[in-house]
């Protein structure tokens, strides 16, 4: 913090991402998915996918402490490849 006890203004954040239905190959799990770079997706979740999801549905531990889903991570890439995801860095508006 600055010597005169103010804050820098805070940037605002407006970067929006463009989220797609991904609907999971083995298990039908449909989720909201958006791929920022080859690396970099953000899935979000709703309660009825996780029910849905099968690897959630086999783990003994709480959905939250499990680190993800395989079979949908390759759907979401089946779908970066047939072209219904786009890869593309967030906007900035």
């Amino acid at each position: 913090m600055p010597a005169n006890g103010t804050r820098p203004p805070r940037q605002r954040d407006e970067r929006h991402a463009a989220l797609c239905p991904v609907e999971c190959a083995r298990c039908g799990a449909a989720v909201l998915a958006a791929k920022f770079s080859p690396q970099h997706t953000t899935v979000q979740w709703s309660a009825a996918a996780v029910r849905t999801c099968e690897e959630f549905g086999t783990s003994d531990r709480p959905s939250a402490q499990v680190e993800g889903c395989a079979s949908l991570r390759d759907s979401v890439e089946s779908a970066v490849a047939a072209g219904r995801l786009e890869v593309s860095p967030p906007s900035y508006a």
